[in-house]
């Protein structure tokens, strides 16, 4: 049966120097059905999708064919201890939800100069 199917959305995790990239499928879905939330370093993105149907549990139906699936969903994920939960930024494009965790500063890659040491170009 349809109503007994688990709806997962897709999600992708990437890593840059300075902060991590998360996307998740979210086809069919408006913005403002989706909840975003980020407590001890756990990344939650929940919602839900029905079929779109404009139809009471009064309405006699028979279903042909039934490959979308609708209902509640939630996807997580646990974050490195140093990211930046305050600025993390959200933004919903063609059904896709991307947001971007900034690393905090101290976590941040660098270089660090030696003193005294004349910086040389290296040749391959």
């Amino acid at each position: 049966a349809p109503a007994s199917r688990v709806w997962v959305p897709a999600l992708d995790v990437i890593e840059k120097l300075d902060a991590y990239l998360i996307a998740v499928e979210l086809p069919g879905i408006d913005p403002g059905n989706i909840d975003v939330s980020f407590e001890q370093n756990v990344l939650t993105v929940r919602g839900s999708r029905s079929l779109g149907f404009d139809l009471d549990e009064k309405t006699e139906v028979r279903v042909h064919s039934a490959e979308r699936v609708s209902g509640t969903f939630e996807r997580s994920v646990r974050l490195p201890e140093h990211v930046d939960g305050d600025t993390i930024s959200a933004e919903s494009r063609h059904g896709v939800l991307f947001l971007t965790v900034p690393k905090a500063q101290q976590a941040r890659a660098r270089k660090i100069a030696i003193k005294g040491v004349e910086q040389k170009r290296i040749e391959s």
